[in-house]
């Protein structure tokens, strides 16, 4: 039997299976028999990555447990200084602050007199850093405050001038007493002294009214001398006051370099005495006078100043000083 136009013999009868049902077959897939997959667990978020300073490796959280702790020392550190600042202001009359003293006063100011305001502790401690050598010594700032001119107040603040010293009377100098009958008459400071003996002589009196000297010693820079005439100074209220301004002029009658050390300070008829040390160098070696200033009252005139200096290459004439001082008299 025929299948088709062509005639072609059909496929009914034989039970064979068509050739393009056959090409079919054996190009077609086979289903694939898979088993059932496991269940999978539940997928949890991904946590956040954790935060990292920039010193090291260390977290965030560390670096801010590090800056409180910091703050907390800061903080306290700032509260013990302001409460060390409060209770020193508390023990000043009225509760006042005050700066830091740059330098201790020896006399308190008298209580008509009114005081500066108080610098501040940051301006009091700036200005002690900056200080200048020239700033007012301790003594010279207890002659402002004693209300001491300002001849005075200089004279304490030279590096040459110690401070005033304390009473103290000047007792017997190394060497042999020559005692003398014989006076020499001031008439222009209106006081007499001794006349002292050889090797001691007069000599030209400028700029002095009297003067007597002692023979030059070689390596000495000036010689020993005794003289006499009206202060050359301004007149001070105190007689104190006054000896120390002469004492300082007569730095002008020993070496540039020279230095005064106090010995004694007292009082006497009409006047007053300070004796001293004129330390000085020769060649890199100290050397040093003994010397001695009188201040005297003249009525009716300006005090008489008797000064007298020995070096010390001639010690054995330092009693002399003792002499010329004890032997000052008004006319």
């Amino acid at each position: 039997m025929l299948d088709g136009l062509d005639g072609t013999p059909g496929t009914r009868g034989t039970g064979s299976a068509p050739t393009y049902v056959t090409a079919e077959a054996a190009t077609s897939e086979l289903p694939r028999v898979t088993l059932d997959d496991p269940p999978k667990p539940p997928v949890s978020p991904p946590r956040p990555p954790v935060k990292k300073s920039r010193i090291g490796d260390l977290p965030m959280r560390v670096i801010y447990r590090i800056l409180a702790v910091v703050t907390a020392v800061v903080v306290a550190a700032v509260a013990a200084v302001a409460g060390f600042v409060y209770s020193g202001s508390s023990d000043q009359p009225g509760g006042e602050a005050s700066g830091p003293i740059a330098a201790p006063s020896a006399a308190t100011p008298s209580p008509g007199v009114s005081s500066p305001p108080a610098p501040s502790p940051l301006s009091s401690a700036s200005s002690s850093l900056s200080a200048s050598p020239s700033a007012p010594s301790p003594t010279a700032s207890a002659a402002h405050a004693q209300g001491r001119s300002a001849a005075v107040v200089a004279a304490l603040a030279d590096p040459r001038i110690p401070g005033l010293p304390r009473d103290k009377r000047l007792g017997r100098l190394p060497g042999k007493e020559y005692k003398t009958k014989r006076r020499l008459q001031d008439a222009r400071s209106g006081v007499s002294l001794a006349r002292l003996g050889k090797p001691w002589k007069t000599h030209g009196a400028a700029p002095f009214s009297t003067k007597q000297v002692l023979p030059k010693v070689k390596g000495v820079p000036t010689r020993a001398m005794l003289v006499s005439c009206p202060v050359p100074i301004k007149v001070q209220e105190s007689p104190k006051d006054t000896a120390l301004l002469a004492a300082r002029w007569t730095l002008n009658h020993h070496p540039e370099d020279a230095r005064i050390r106090w010995t004694a300070s007292q009082p006497v008829k009409d006047g007053w005495v300070l004796a001293y040390q004129v330390k000085y160098k020769v060649k890199g070696k100290p050397r040093f006078f003994m010397a001695a200033v009188a201040v005297t009252e003249v009525p009716g005139a300006k005090p008489a100043m008797v000064f007298v200096t020995i070096p010390d290459a001639q010690r054995k004439r330092w009693r002399d000083i003792n002499t010329a001082i004890s032997s000052i008299r008004l006319k």
